[in-house]
């Protein structure tokens, strides 16, 4: 087992923040060109559950991310903030 997964957390319902705070660059069924940061995918549902979730089109770099304390912190607000600073200092 990685340390990624030992580490792992389960999702928050509601949360959504991996699906708004980072950009996304490879196509996403309604989002062809993908999606910028700070916005949320079109494939949010309004309970903020993917409706790809488990659907083979589903981008790739949406089923690799696995939640951790360390990202996503203790609540929807801390994870918002803590993607977004990773997604500032990871942009070129």
């Amino acid at each position: 087992m990685s340390k990624n997964q030992t580490d792992a957390i389960a999702c928050r319902p509601g949360c959504a923040a991996c699906c708004i705070a980072p950009s996304i660059a490879s196509p996403i069924p309604g989002m062809p060109a993908g999606k910028p940061a700070d916005v949320p995918c079109v494939q949010l549902d309004e309970t903020g559950r993917c409706r790809l979730f488990g659907h083979p089109e589903r981008p790739a770099v949406c089923r690799e991310f696995t939640p951790t304390e360390a990202l996503c912190g203790r609540d929807r607000a801390e994870a918002l903030a803590r993607l977004a600073a990773l997604e500032r200092l990871t942009t070129p």
